[in-house]
């Protein structure tokens, strides 16, 4: 069975290179691949506008259509601003590109940091807000958010590491079925409404009343508890920039099917988004932080669901599979929308890994063509999250939006500096009309999305300090990362000096040995071959008795190579060959010392831990000493030929005299000993 038959398994055959075309997405697969964040966000952005309004009590819940006319009208503007964007700057960069080119590399990297933990906290939200729903419906699973989500992550690496196409054809189907679900319960809710029948929610018959302290708000208390749910409905705007940073990734023309992706994803998210506080409102729904303390009715044991699926109950309640069909795919598409992520972390890591900002491991792509380092670094961060708070939604949101505002105000500014600077240049009106109407469009933007983002660090800076904090650190990481490529890059500069041209004067090859067995015989044959100025076996006098039977057996074996034997009154191994090398390199610093070393090749894991330690201590020291060579040679034990298929081999002629085929055996011999000039297997 071949070695990497579980992997081609788990993400399917590897893709040559030439075949990223094939890879390419339609519209009708990119607005679920980019777009299932900023749609699904409508299922839990509502909620948070009714559980901040509740602080106030009832009498502050008929704000929700107003607070939700503008996040519609913020959203919208948004969305006008990036299809600027996608135009301008196809190449993928998005915000962190804009941001980079108009206002330089440090508000790159502030706008790449604030993505970056964005897209890490998008997996978690979505995630944990997916099994919120799901156990909203399957109340017997209350208890195990925590793995469920945790799983639900790991699930969603494997489909995304088996390349963009398959994943977006993968989760096309739940996102159109959310499409449809929504849309669905906003018209068959409209339908009862004309026809006058009543649709309660279950917890239309609580009165819900104002947190303690909270009895009373007016003035300047209610104004920023207005804002406050406004920041909060504001989570319906992330992943808007998804798409602005996945252009690459669309079809030709590339820039054009972006612009009407985001359209359609404008259009489908408000009427969704105000859809559902307008149900909220017909079935007089009562969310509360603290349902215990603020519903009156409710009762100690009473479990609080979301708002989607008390809607949807109370929308279908003479029709029950339409209830379950919208808790399962509301359940999926905020699992899913984990997906945007996945898509819009790895090409931004790969751009910042390129630029010299992140490891370079993370800017290759893997079998599939798809940035895997990046996605399993996304998944891996996620998780981290997600156990952090316990799978908690609500406190997630919470750290959610800081980053996606600072990343709009940055890319909005960019685009304003980008059309006033090519207005100094453009002299056709027809061209300057457009770059005008496009700066307009960019100002407008700036402004809502400045205003939501003061509103959100007056209002949230208490949980978003921990957002805030992670980006700085991110920032500086970066600006580290940079700072040692720069500085490796001119350490490894071709220079005239005469120590990096001129070759050595001599080399002195050693070959390390413990005992006078088929390993060490290779390595000696390997070392012979090299033809190095001088040879020598070296071992280390850990047992006197040991070394004097490798003297012995040496002798009888008429091995031409001297043996030098390092005393180690502390029978330690590594330092007395430290110091020897060491002091050859004092008495001829132009001469290079060549250690070889024999290493067993094992097939099983835990055989690593019984064999090759002391060489790979060895070698981790030997590779800090200038002047300094080390080479491993290999002997393959059985357990590593029967990793491996056999494969059958005929000598020369031996078909045509009808001799029978053999097995490979094991490569660098040709029987028990190595190839060595003696009879008796000495080199």
């Amino acid at each position: 069975m071949p070695a990497d038959l579980p992997k081609r398994i788990l993400i399917g055959r590897a893709l040559r290179s030439d075949k990223l075309g094939e890879t390419l997405l339609p519209k009708r697969i990119a607005l679920p691949v980019f777009a299932s964040d900023a749609l699904s966000s409508v299922a839990y952005a509502p909620e948070e506008i009714l559980l901040t309004l509740s602080i106030a009590g009832a009498s502050a819940i008929h704000f929700s259509w107003q607070i939700g006319v503008v996040v519609a009208i913020v959203m919208l503007a948004v969305v006008a601003s990036y299809r600027q964007n996608v135009h301008a700057y196809p190449s993928g960069g998005g915000d962190y590109e804009v941001a980079t080119v108009n206002h330089g590399p440090n508000s790159g990297l502030v706008v790449a940091s604030a993505l970056l933990v964005d897209y890490v906290l998008t997996v978690a939200v979505s995630t944990t807000s997916g099994v919120a729903n799901v156990v909203s419906a399957v109340p017997s699973l209350r208890g195990y958010e925590l793995p469920l989500s945790v799983v639900v992550v790991i699930l969603l690496m494997g489909m995304n590491l088996r390349g963009v196409r398959e994943s977006g054809s993968a989760f096309a189907v739940p996102t159109y079925a959310f499409m449809v679900g929504v849309m669905g319960m906003v018209v068959w809710g409209a339908i009862r409404s004309a026809l006058g029948q009543t649709m309660s929610a279950e917890s239309s018959g609580f009165h819900l009343q104002a947190t303690p302290g909270n009895d009373s708000l007016a003035g300047f208390a209610m104004v920023f508890l207005l804002l406050k749910a406004f920041s909060s409905g504001c989570a319906a705007l992330t992943g808007v920039e998804a798409i602005s940073n996945g252009v690459p990734a669309f079809r030709k023309p590339k820039s054009k099917n972006a612009a009407t992706t985001l359209l359609l994803m404008a259009s489908i998210a408000v009427v969704m988004f105000m859809g559902i506080i307008w149900l909220a409102r017909l079935t007089h729904v009562q969310m509360a932080e603290d349902p215990a303390e603020q519903l009156v009715g409710a009762g100690a044991d009473y479990h609080q669901k979301t708002a989607l699926a008390q809607i949807s109950e109370a929308v279908f309640s003479n029709f029950t599979p339409g209830f379950y069909f919208v808790a399962a795919v509301t359940g999926l598409i905020l699992v899913l929308a984990a997906n945007t992520a996945f898509n819009g972390f790895p090409v931004l890591g790969s751009i910042l890994a390129q630029d010299r900002y992140l490891p370079r491991q993370l800017h290759t792509r893997g079998d599939r063509l798809a940035f895997s380092n990046g996605i399993i670094l996304l998944a891996g961060v996620a998780i981290l999250f997600i156990i952090a708070f316990d799978a908690d939604p609500t406190r997630l949101i919470q750290l959610y939006i800081v980053g996606v505002f600072v990343s709009f105000n940055m890319s909005q500014s960019g685009m304003i500096r980008h059309w006033t600077r090519l207005l100094r240049t453009e002299t056709d009106p027809k061209k300057r009309s457009h770059m005008q109407r496009s700066r307009a469009i960019n100002t407008f933007g700036l402004v809502m999305t400045m205003a939501v983002l003061i509103v959100v660090l007056a209002t949230k800076i208490s949980h978003a300090w921990i957002a805030i904090a992670t980006m700085v650190v991110l920032f500086v990481m970066m600006k580290a990362i940079r700072r040692h490529y720069e500085r490796v890059s001119t350490e490894l500069v071709a220079a005239e000096e005469p120590d990096d041209v001129a070759p050595p004067t001599r080399v002195h090859a050693i070959v390390l040995v413990s005992k006078l067995h088929k390993p060490a015989l290779r390595a000696l044959a390997y070392a012979r071959l090299a033809r190095a100025h001088t040879l020598e076996a070296v071992t280390v006098n850990v047992d006197p008795a040991d070394t004097e039977a490798l003297r012995k057996d040496w002798d009888a074996r008429g091995i031409e190579v001297p043996l030098k034997v390092l005393d180690s009154p502390f029978r330690e191994i590594t330092g007395p060959v430290l110091d020897y090398v060491k002091n050859l390199r004092r008495s001829s610093p132009r001469d290079v010392v060549s250690v070889y070393i024999p290493e067993y090749v094992v097939g099983h894991w835990y055989e690593h831990l019984l064999h090759n330690q002391s060489a790979l201590r060895l070698k981790g020291r030997l590779l800090f000493k200038p002047g300094v060579m080390v080479t491993s040679v290999p002997w393959q034990l059985e357990s590593s030929e029967r990793r491996k298929p056999q494969k059958a081999w005929s000598a020369p002629g031996a078909v045509r005299r009808g001799e029978p085929r053999h097995q490979t055996g094991r490569p660098f011999e040709t029987s028990d000993t190595t190839r060595t000039g003696n009879k008796d297997g000495s080199p």
